[in-house]
C-alpha cells in the first residue's frame, strides 16, 4: 500500500512507546548520490555475510537453471537444496534477513517427482524443476500455513490452492515456501513499518540491513535479490510489487487486472488487488507471467481478460524494442533533492541512446487528487473481501471485526509497535451498494484511468518512465514508516493498468528502480521495453548484506 495516502489523512495517531529503543539508521556517506557500483559499496558498512557471494547459484537466471537440469549438470532436488541451505544460512542466521516464513516440507519431494518427470521425458515447460517462493497472502493446499503475517491467522491452513498456484504447480514450479510480508499486506495501521509481520516479526533491507525492505511483499523481495529463490511472487494493491522490488534492485510486475486471478489470495481491494512476478531479470518476470494467467471462473476479473494473454510473454523481449518509440517521463520527478533524481536523468539517456524520443508529461497533477477516493474505496472493499475470504476459509476467525477483537485481547503479541486504527476504520463501513463507496470508486478507478489514457493518446506514447520510489528509508519501529520522495505506482493501481520497474541504479549503495506504465492489457510491449532499458544498461548488482543489524 502506498504510504503516501495513508499520510494524507487527519486521523493519524501516535504510539506511545516508553522502553523501546532502536539502533540509529547508518547514515549514508557524503557523497554524490548519482555515483553508483562498487564506489557506493565501498563506502557501505562491512559485509555482514562475507560467505553469501559464494553460493552456487547466485544470480542465475531461470533459463540457466533449466539449461543446467537439461544438460544434466544439476537437478531439480539439488537446486532446491542449495536454496534450503541459503535460506537457512542467512535467513535466521548470519544477517538474519528474515524475509522467509517457512519452507515447504514437501519441497525436496516435490523436485524429485519433476525429477523422475523429466527422466521420463516429460517436460512441462520453462519452470519445470524451478524452486519459486509465495508471499505469505497466498493460498496453498498443503502444510504451509496462510496467515498474511497475522497472528489471528497463525496455523490456518487452506483448503484449496489459490488459482495461481494450480497453474504454478501444473508449469511443474517447486514451492519451496513462504515469505513474510507487511502484516495484512499493509493496510492495518496508519502507523505501520512495512516489513514488519506479528507471525514473522521485520525483513530487512539485503543491500543496508537497517533500510527498510519497503511493503507488503517484502519478504518477496529481499529473497528473490538475496537469491533465496529463483523468483518470487508478491502482490499489490498499491506499491507492494514494485516498491520492495525497486528497494531490492528487482524487476517486478504489476500486471493488470484480471490478468492473473486473484481467487485464493487473502484481499484488500477486488479492484486493485493483483499478484505478479518479482525477478532479478525482465526475461525471468517474462517467462513466469504467462504460465500463471488464464480466465477463472472464481474471479470475475479474468473474464475481461480472455484472449488478451500472451502464451509467451518472452516473445516481446528484443534488445531493440526502444527504437522509434515515445515514451513520457512524469516531469515532476525530473528535478528535487532526492538521491534518485540523478539516476532518473542518466536513465532518460540510456533510453534517448536506444532510439526513444522523450516527452515530459504531467500525470500526478491529475492523479494526486483522486488519493482520498483511493483510500475510501480499499477501506470498503477490504471489510467486504475479507469477511467473504473468511466466511469459507475455516480459519480461527471468521469476519473482519473476529480480527478486531482478536487482536484487542492480544495486544501485547499482536500488536507491540503499532495499532490497527485501518481495521477499525473499514469495519465502521457499510456494504458496497453504499452511495459514498460507488461515488469513491467512480472517482478514482474512472479518474484514473482517463488521465492514463488521456496521456497515452493525447501524446502518442508507448509508456510512461517515472522514478518508481526514492530510495530505502530507515526500518522505524516506534514511528512507523517515513514518507516523502518520489513514487509512481498510484496511477496504474487505480487504474487497474500495468506497472514494470526494472534496476536504474543505486544511490549510497541502496538500489532505485526505473518504472514503466501502459495501457490495459500491454504488458507484452511493455515488458518490451523494460528488457531494452536492462539489457543496455545492466543495473542489476546482487546485495552483499551490509550492516548494522537492527535485531
Amino acid at each position: 500500500m502506498n504510504r503516501r495516502i495513508f499520510l494524507r489523512q487527519g486521523s493519524i495517531t501516535g504510539l506511545s512507546l516508553s522502553v523501546l529503543s532502536l539502533a540509529a539508521c547508518s547514515a549514508p556517506a557524503d557523497k554524490n548520490p548519482a555515483v553508483s557500483g562498487a564506489d557506493e559499496a565501498a563506502s557501505a558498512p562491512e559485509s555482514a555475510a562475507p560467505e553469501a557471494a559464494d553460493f552456487a547459484l547466485l544470480e542465475l537466471t531461470l533459463a540457466e537453471l533449466q539449461d543446467k537440469m537439461t544438460r544434466g549438470e544439476m537437478t531439480s532436488r539439488g537446486i532446491t537444496e542449495l536454496y534450503l541451505g541459503r535460506i537457512q544460512a542467512l535467513n535466521r542466521q548470519g544477517p538474519k534477513l528474515n524475509a522467509v516464513l517457512l519452507t515447504n516440507p514437501a519441497a525436496l519431494d516435490l523436485a524429485h517427482a519433476l525429477d523422475q518427470e523429466r527422466k521420463e521425458g516429460k517436460i512441462r515447460g520453462p519452470l519445470h524443476g524451478i524452486p519459486i517462493l509465495l508471499k505469505d497472502n497466498i493460498d496453498t493446499a498443503d502444510q504451509q500455513p496462510t496467515t498474511a503475517g497475522s497472528l489471528a491467522l497463525a496455523g490456518h491452513k487452506a483448503k484449496q490452492d489459490a488459482f495461481i498456484v494450480e497453474k504454478l504447480r501444473a508449469a511443474g514450479a517447486v514451492v519451496l515456501g513462504k515469505t513474510n510480508l507487511s502484516e495484512w499486506a499493509n493496510f492495518r495501521s496508519t502507523r505501520s513499518t512495512s516489513g514488519w509481520s506479528s507471525v514473522g516479526g521485520q525483513t530487512k533491507n539485503p543491500y543496508i540491513l537497517d533500510r527498510t525492505p519497503s511493503g507488503s511483499s517484502a519478504g518477496s523481495g529481499a529473497a528473490a535479490s538475496a537469491n533465496f529463490c529463483a523468483a518470487a511472487i508478491g502482490t499489490e494493491t498499491d506499491g507492494s510489487i514494485v516498491s520492495p522490488a525497486s528497494c531490492s534492485g528487482l524487476v517486478g510486475v504489476k500486471p493488470t487486472v484480471g490478468l492473473w486471478s486473484r481467487a485464493g489470495i487473502i484481499p484488500i481491494s477486488a479492484t486493485q488487488d493483483t499478484a505478479g512476478p518479482m525477478t532479478r531479470t525482465v526475461h525471468d518476470a517474462a517467462l513466469l507471467l504467462g504460465p500463471l494467467a488464464g480466465a477463472d471462473p472464481r474471479d470475475p476479473a479474468t473474464k475481461a481478460g480472455e484472449g488478451k494473454a500472451a502464451a509467451d510473454y518472452t516473445t516481446f523481449l528484443k534488445p531493440d524494442a526502444l527504437k522509434g518509440q515515445r515514451l513520457g517521463v512524469e516531469k515532476s520527478h525530473l528535478k528535487g533533492a532526492s538521491e534518485a533524481v540523478p539516476l532518473l536523468l542518466a536513465a532518460l539517456e540510456v533510453l534517448k541512446a536506444q532510439g526513444a524520443t522523450i516527452v515530459e508529461v504531467e500525470v500526478e497533477k491529475l492523479t494526486d487528487p483522486l488519493g482520498q477516493a483511493e483510500y475510501d474505496v480499499l477501506l470498503y472493499e477490504f471489510k467486504d473481501g475479507v469477511n467473504q475470504y473468511l466466511a469459507t476459509a475455516g480459519a480461527p476467525v471468521k469476519t473482519l471485526a473476529d480480527v478486531i477483537q482478536f487482536n484487542t485481547e492480544n495486544k501485547g503479541k499482536a500488536m507491540p509497535f503499532f495499532q490497527q486504527e485501518i481495521l477499525e476504520a473499514s469495519e465502521k463501513l457499510g456494504d458496497l451498494k453504499t452511495p459514498a463507496y460507488l461515488a469513491a470508486l467512480k472517482k478514482s478507478h474512472e479518474g484514473a484511468r482517463a488521465a492514463l489514457d488521456g496521456v497515452l493518446s493525447k501524446n502518442r506514447l508507448a509508456g510512461i518512465v517515472a522514478i518508481t520510489n526514492a530510495p530505502a528509508r530507515c526500518i522505524d519501529l516506534i514511528n512507523g514508516d517515513s514518507g516523502g520522495g518520489p513514487g509512481f505506482s498510484s496511477p496504474a493501481a487505480m487504474a487497474g493498468y500495468p506497472h514494470v520497474t526494472v534496476p536504474m541504479g543505486q544511490a549510497y549503495g541502496l538500489p532505485v528502480g526505473l518504472s514503466f506504465v501502459g495501457a490495459a492489457w500491454q504488458e507484452g510491449p511493455l515488458l518490451g521495453l523494460a528488457y531494452a532499458y536492462e539489457q543496455a544498461s545492466k543495473k542489476r548488482a546482487a546485495p552483499q548484506f551490509k550492516g548494522p543489524f537492527v535485531g
